[in-house]
């Protein structure tokens, strides 16, 4: 039974479980995946998907390497 103060009993409490961020990390990553293919078959149609998918990553990688930038590089002296 609940004390005068609680409103949830604490065997009540609900923990996130390890399987659970895996499970919400699996269904983000399934979610950026098939945007970004409705993305390609929007722009390049069925019949160059093939094509325009090799564009599009080329066109995600070129766009993550410059806005992470490279690390810096240390000049020898």
């Amino acid at each position: 039974m609940a004390a005068a103060g609680e409103l949830t009993r604490v065997e009540s409490y609900v923990s996130l479980q390890p399987m659970t961020l895996l499970r919400g990390l699996f269904w983000f990553a399934l979610f950026v995946f098939f945007t970004f293919c409705f993305v390609v078959l929007f722009e390049y149609g069925t019949a160059d998907f093939a094509n325009g998918f090799k564009t599009e990553a080329a066109h995600v990688k070129s766009f993550v390497v410059e806005k992470l930038g490279k690390a810096p590089e240390k000049k020898k002296n």
